[in-house]
């Protein structure tokens, strides 16, 4: 009994430990406009796709949030460079 607990609190440290250490997951952010409707969309780039139909432009850099791509989509519509 006493060498499963040992066994089981091993793991858990070595679980915590591993999970402390790996970065997280921050997929960045485009900002893309659809050619025909001027339509400014935020894109995640860990979707292993790209958007359809391909008659878009980026209009942003990599963006690292999505509150940021958020804010930048935000003042683009105030700019008059997307249309909604």
């Amino acid at each position: 009994m006493r060498r499963l607990t040992i066994a089981c609190a091993t793991i858990a440290v070595t679980v915590a430990a591993l999970a402390a250490a790996s970065p997280a997951s921050a997929n960045p952010y485009h900002l893309i406009r659809w050619q025909d409707s001027g339509f400014c969309q935020i894109w995640d780039q860990g979707i292993p796709t790209t958007p359809f139909p391909a008659n878009y432009s980026v209009v942003s850099v990599e963006l690292p949030t999505f509150e940021a791509a958020f804010a930048l989509k935000t003042g683009l519509l105030s700019s008059g460079t997307c249309s909604f």
